[in-house]
């Protein structure tokens, strides 16, 4: 650690570089444990639930940002659901 502080005081051009680095990690260490905590389709444990696009709400907005989207059931994906259930 006092090996990095020595080569930022001889070349202190480096500072916003590690900041930006920095911040960067941590938006994307954020990002990535916001989306596996509480989005439904980001899977961990794949061979417990061979089907787990079926517990998907499709009323729930997947995306970070949704504008005006609005969720219609197929009829013809419903029948051929229920036929092989």
């Amino acid at each position: 650690m006092s090996g990095i502080l020595k080569i930022l005081k001889k070349k202190k051009e480096l500072i916003p570089l590690i900041g930006f680095m920095a911040f960067a990690a941590t938006g994307a260490t954020s990002a990535s444990l916001y989306f596996l905590f509480t989005k439904t389709d980001v899977i961990i444990n794949k061979s417990g639930n061979p089907e787990p696009w079926e517990r998907v709400d499709p009323t729930k907005p997947q995306k970070l940002i949704t504008i005006n989207q609005q969720w219609k059931p197929v009829e013809e994906l419903q029948n051929v659901k229920h036929m092989f259930k």
